[in-house]
This record gives structure tokens, C-alpha cells and sequence, in this order.
């Protein structure tokens, strides 16, 4: 059982990533920063370009993986030979430490930049084809033409392009986004309750996996959870400050941060306890990540709303990361 952790909500405006760095040493299998334009919550401030901070992530750490999760390449925000572009000069920098999640997007980050705002399923086959685009260009060495539905370019070819395989993971929130998950991607990416993964997103991503002709073995299955530890309360102001309106699923068809924001009144203390996972101790952070675990989980990526971070990174360090260290498959 791998463990990263998401450090977007940790990122200080001085950006000197002190928290990346106590993770790395602490032993997280990887790190992951959010692709938003705007923020979640207009009062979070910032929101930082990734591939920028990405890059100095990287650069000040070792060895740990580097993540986005995720990024939009259906043409809006970004076209994805852009992406394609981004993720191949990391990969060329860093190699084998860079990671790429892919995701259908939501109307505060992506609606700007399109002419129109799309269907859920127009998205997703934007996705699926930009997938296909960006794979193509990490594969050919000379200059060749695409012509999709979607995007079409004519004499292309990516100069600085991955050495080694960059893994592909793709959001899926639903069963029909898990399907494509397992067809046209390399991991599967979800934030769902473990019974949810148990009984639909993990089967579905199987079933496309099988199939494309693939192995759903040989597969990843990661999932974000986001919380707090020991500090609960404290997360909880946290987690209304900046983050609880991306609970409420028709926000993801919203724009504008302060509305988000303002639909946080809406929700009851009951529904945070209900959509985060909040950890007194230890050891029912550990018994959360053993039940996404016992589901087939392959991957536990932590967001962490608690005050004090550092408080979250010595837990995992003391015991959340030994006990699945030491833990047999």
C-alpha cells in the first residue's frame, strides 16, 4: 500500500515548501499538488501555476514522486500538446519522478477558457481523446499528423518527451468515468467512500481495463481522502475556510469562488464528518486507510486540513506509514 499526500492547501505564499520536504524524509511514496485557475474558496487567496511549482519541488527534493492531480488537457485551459509538453520537460529533468492525473475538469477552473461550457460526457471524451494526443506524442520521433474530433494538428512531434513512461492516472468520481478509467489510462484516481470502490469504481475500472485487453493487476488504484488529524475542530475551520463548497457536487458546474464559498453555510458539521476523514488518533487514520486497503486500494493519497501540519507529517512518520510498511499484501 503506497501513501503520498496532497500538499496543495499547505503551500505557503512564499512557496519555500518546507512541509514537501518533511514529507520526502517522513517517507511518503509521493507528493501531489492540485491544477486549479482559481481557487476552490475565494478566501484561500492563492492559486498557484503547478508546473511551476512542480518544477521547484522537485528541484529542492530527492527522490519522492512529483503529481498533479489533476490536470484538464479537453482544450480549454490547456491543449494537450501543451501538457504533453509540460509533463515531457519534467520527465526529461526529473526522470521517473513525475506523475500525471488527469481529470474532466469543473467550471471554476476550465469554463473561462471555453467558448461554451460542455456536457460531463463531451468532457470526458475530450479527455479520452487528448489521451490518446498526448500519448502520441510521447511515442513518435518524427512529425506525424492527428486528427481527432476534437483536436486536430498537422505536422507535430515533441521535441523532449519522457524517457521512461510517465504514469497515466485518470479522476473518476462515477462508474462510467471508472470504466474509461481502466480503459484508456494506466491508474485509476477516485475520492469515494471505500464501500463505493468496493461495490462500483473498482469493479468498473476492472471491467474496462479487461476490456482494452489489459491486466487490472497490474493496475493502480488510488485514492484521495482529505481530513484532519488530532486538531479536529481546528481542521474543521480549515476545511470551511477553504475547501468544503467542492462537497457540494452542483458547485462543480460553478464558477465563481465566492459563490462556492458562500454555499459553505450549507453545510452541517454532520456532512464533514460525513465527507472528510477526521483522526484523533492514529490509529483510526490508520483503520481509514485499512479499509480502503481491504477494498483493493493500491494507493492512499492524504489531503490534510489540520492547522498544523507538521503535527499530520510526524504521525504518518511514527506510525501511519510503518504499520503498511511492514504490512504483507
Amino acid at each position: 500500500m503506497k501513501i503520498g499526500i496532497d500538499v496543495s492547501f499547505w503551500t505557503d505564499p512564499a512557496y519555500a515548501f518546507e512541509t514537501v520536504k518533511l514529507s520526502e524524509k517522513a517517507g511518503f511514496d509521493s507528493a501531489w499538488f492540485g491544477d486549479h485557475f482559481l481557487p476552490w474558496h475565494h478566501s484561500f487567496k492563492h492559486s498557484f501555476f503547478v508546473w511551476s511549482v512542480m518544477a521547484t519541488v522537485a528541484e529542492r527534493t530527492k527522490n519522492i514522486p512529483i503529481g498533479v492531480d489533476v490536470t484538464v488537457p479537453i482544450g480549454g485551459r490547456y491543449h494537450p500538446a501543451i501538457v504533453a509538453q509540460a509533463v515531457g520537460t519534467l520527465a526529461t529533468m526529473y526522470p521517473g519522478r513525475v506523475l500525471l492525473g488527469v481529470g474532466s475538469g469543473e467550471a471554476m477552473s476550465e469554463k473561462r477558457f471555453m467558448r461554451y461550457w460542455p456536457s460531463w460526457k463531451e468532457r470526458t471524451d475530450r479527455l479520452v481523446e487528448a489521451l490518446e494526443f498526448i500519448r502520441a506524442l510521447f511515442r513518435n520521433d518524427d512529425f506525424f499528423d492527428f486528427h481527432g474530433k476534437h483536436f486536430s494538428m498537422e505536422k507535430v512531434m515533441l521535441y523532449v518527451k519522457p524517457k521512461k513512461p510517465v504514469p497515466i492516472y485518470f479522476s473518476a468520481i462515477g462508474p462510467k468515468a471508472a470504466f474509461r478509467a481502466g480503459k484508456y489510462a494506466d491508474h485509476l484516481m477516485t475520492v469515494n467512500t471505500w464501500q463505493k470502490c468496493r461495490d462500483t469504481i473498482f469493479p468498473e475500472f476492472e471491467k474496462g481495463a479487461r476490456e482494452a485487453g489489459k491486466d487490472p493487476k497490474t493496475m493502480g488504484k488510488a485514492v484521495l481522502i482529505a481530513g484532519g488529524v488530532k486538531d479536529i475542530e481546528g481542521a474543521i475551520r480549515k476545511i470551511r475556510k477553504v475547501h468544503v463548497g467542492s462537497i457540494i457536487l452542483e458547485n462543480f458546474n460553478e464558477e465563481d469562488p465566492k459563490k462556492i464559498e458562500e454555499s459553505q453555510s450549507r453545510v452541517t458539521d454532520e456532512m464533514i464528518w460525513e465527507n472528510y476523514h477526521l483522526s484523533r488518533t492514529p490509529e483510526e487514520v490508520i483503520d481509514a486507510i485499512d479499509r480502503y486497503r481491504s477494498v483493493g486500494a493500491s494507493e492512499l493519497i492524504f489531503t490534510d486540513f489540520s492547522p498544523d501540519p507538521k503535527e499530520t507529517i510526524r504521525v504518518f512518520r511514527q506510525k501511519v506509514i510503518p504499520y503498511f510498511k511492514k504490512r504483507k499484501p
